[in-house]
């Protein structure tokens, strides 16, 4: 119960008894079940990023004319120059 109470202070939860009770035993199982998994011999299995099999499918980049900067900012409230101006968010 001690781990759960301090897994709980670092996320800032506040559990009652019962969710604190209900947690340990799930934590317990997965521990079991991780514990479970380390028997496997996987000593000729490439380890792999995604079980199944992955492309790319994003389209290949090409150069194309871009929007006109006067057509970009036309729709900006507030305009600097060529450039958007947004409200100061870092002091």
């Amino acid at each position: 119960m001690m781990d759960i109470d301090h897994v709980a202070l670092l996320a800032r939860l506040k559990l009652t008894d019962m969710e604190k009770e209900i947690f340990s035993e799930q934590v317990v199982n997965i521990i079991r079940y991780i514990d479970k998994l380390n028997e496997l011999d996987t000593s000729g299995i490439e380890p792999t990023a995604h079980v199944l099999p992955m492309k790319n499918i994003f389209r290949e980049d090409r150069v194309r004319p871009s929007l006109p900067r006067d057509s970009a900012l036309q729709n900006a409230p507030e305009r600097d120059g060529g450039f958007y101006r947004v409200p100061k968010i870092i002091e």
